[in-house]
């Protein structure tokens, strides 16, 4: 079937959906449509047969999002309905074009079609039917590089305060020597196969045709008559270098950060491929983390704790917060010291969350022992268990 036909088809009005249907609309349609025109339903009849065929060449347009999109500029462009002649000179008379001046064909006599699109239409209807542009053109595809992944590991300040940090990594880029090419000359020719376009076309029983890489280039379009000896022709060699990488502040043990454009580079002016970074954070010996708070244990002495005084705590990187013991402050208290913990993505900080940890002395003095018994002696009466003891009675 000519693009031409294809191009005066309303798909939208076999489905039987408005030109503004969602794709599940669409969706919903052609499995209504389908099971009622299936073949294996319909036995022997040709209409359903031919009616399925059109249902599944709807389908395959409008449930793929970027054909339909190709699809409807190609209608808007003439008029919403195909190719209607327009009026005629000397009153009537139909309007007369050649089809290559449209496509960017060749005229009978072998010359270049003419006309004011000069052939660029080729490569809009080309998109849409998977064909290339004009007669002899070859439009090899530009690739994406490759995405890599790599790894680092900061200490705990660095990923709290962000750092940069430079990294080694090896991916595949333009052999260098015979400059991308794959030919030992520099001078490859095009696959006779997929004629530079780097994919060949396959069935797919709606009409359309889906395409695959080239299996004879690999995709590239390209042939080397003499195959390059250090990339054996494919055009791609394993490339080192060192990049200085920016880590951001706030980064957590195993969080994995992408850097757009910084993978291995594209062929054939594509972009480059994006860089896959795995933070490992390093422990620090008085400071620990909890989303992005900061956490220490702070030891205390009794006195502090049952009578209440100041404490001074350290922070990672600034100066010593100070921070008011109540009375009576138990053992595994946590109290919080603001804008003191780790970067958010806001730019703001978490706090500190500092744990009191009474000390208990593992050596006393005669006068800190003699106080410690006289203050036994006058909290003899008290039995901090009591409680404890009668709730275990009444459970």
């Amino acid at each position: 079937m000519s693009t031409k036909d294809f191009i005066e088809k309303d798909f939208y009005k076999v489905l039987g959906v408005p030109k503004d249907a969602t794709e599940a609309e669409i969706k919903k349609a052609y499995r209504k449509l389908a099971r009622e025109f299936h073949p294996d339903a319909n036995k022997g009849n040709t209409k359903a047969e031919e009616r399925f065929k059109e249902i599944s060449e709807a389908n395959d347009v409008l449930g793929d999002p970027k054909k339909r999109k190709e699809y409807d500029e190609a209608r808007a462009l003439f008029g919403n309905g195909g190719f209607r002649p327009g009026p005629g000179a000397g009153g009537g008379g139909s309007f007369n074009f050649d089809l290559g001046d449209l496509f960017g064909g060749q005229q009978p006599g072998g010359g270049q079609a003419g006309g004011g699109f000069g052939g660029g239409l080729g490569d809009v209807f080309g998109g849409l039917f998977n064909r290339g542009g004009g007669t002899g053109t070859t439009r090899t595809q530009p690739r994406r590089g490759q995405d890599i992944e790599s790894e680092v590991t900061l200490s705990f300040t660095e990923a709290i305060e962000g750092a940069t940090v430079p990294l080694r990594m090896s991916s595949q880029a333009a052999c260098k020597a015979c400059s991308g090419t794959g030919d030992k000359n520099g001078t490859p020719r095009v696959c006779p196969t997929c004629v530079g376009t780097g994919q060949v076309a396959r069935g797919s029983g709606g009409g359309f045709s889906l395409t695959d890489p080239c299996p004879d280039c690999k995709g590239r379009g390209l042939i080397a008559e003499e195959p390059c000896e250090i990339c054996k022709g494919s055009g791609r060699a394993k490339s080192s270098r060192t990049m200085q990488v920016r880590i951001p502040a706030g980064v957590s043990d195993g969080q994995r950060i992408r850097l757009r454009g910084k993978g291995a580079p594209g062929e054939r002016g594509g972009p480059a491929g994006d860089l896959y970074v795995v933070v490992h954070v390093g422990a620090h010996p008085v400071f620990g983390r909890k989303d992005d708070n900061l956490t220490v244990t702070v030891p205390v002495t009794y006195p502090e704790a049952a009578l209440g005084g100041e404490v001074r705590v350290p922070t990672l990187g600034g100066p010593p917060v100070t921070l008011k013991l109540p009375p009576g402050t138990p053992n595994g208290r946590t109290m919080r010291a603001r804008g003191k913990g780790a970067v958010r993505k806001d730019g703001t900080r978490g706090d500190l969350l500092v744990t009191v940890e009474v000390s208990v002395p593992g050596d006393l003095s005669g006068k800190a022992r003699d106080a410690l018994e006289a203050y036994r002696e006058a909290t003899a009466d008290e039995d901090p268990r009591a409680e404890l003891f009668q709730a275990a009675k009444g459970a």
